[in-house]
């Protein structure tokens, strides 16, 4: 039961920085019931469990606690294991959940097309660009980017820049 519970807790919290892990919302619920396994799609399906999450909540809540979690395992044990007790559907339900952690399915990862590997490889580059990087492709910072100014007092390109000490 207390690895049943931190699963709530861990699914409880997911995605919500403010959440205090004590009650979870109908999303989380959702994502809970889906990644254990508990939604198949055939004999419990998202709308079950859109209904269900309704069905247990107090009036007035937008949330659930633990103890009406529990309550909601239950009736979903029946639906999702028909051939079972309630008992041993409660059990067949809890090893599914127990110990398992949201994930990030399906979350974004950087794409490496062809034509991008292409386009930021630093040895392909020419001109001013080829002067920005290194031989390893490693960026040179302001000092790749701009022309330092040598503040003499002399305007650029003056042939006779230093000259005039040596005159007078």
């Amino acid at each position: 039961m207390a690895n049943l519970e931190s699963t709530f807790r861990k699914f409880a919290v997911y995605g919500d920085t403010g959440a205090s892990g004590n009650d979870m919302t109908s999303k989380n619920f959702s994502k809970m019931m889906k990644e254990c396994g508990v939604m198949d799609g055939k004999s419990v399906t998202s709308t079950d469990v859109d209904i269900l999450f309704s069905k247990v909540k107090a009036k007035a809540a937008r949330n659930i606690t633990y103890p009406e979690f529990l309550e909601a395992l239950k009736e979903l044990s029946v639906k999702r294991f028909k051939g079972k007790t309630p008992d041993e559907a409660l059990q067949a339900i809890h090893k599914l959940i127990e110990g398992k952690e949201p994930g990030n399915v399906g979350a974004t990862k950087s794409v490496h097309a062809g034509a991008v590997d292409r386009l930021t490889d630093t040895s392909k580059y020419t001109g001013s660009h080829k002067e920005r990087f290194d031989e390893s492709g490693k960026g040179k910072g302001i000092a790749g980017r701009a022309d330092l100014a040598q503040n003499t007092g002399y305007v650029g390109a003056y042939k006779g820049a230093g000259t005039y000490d040596k005159s007078h």
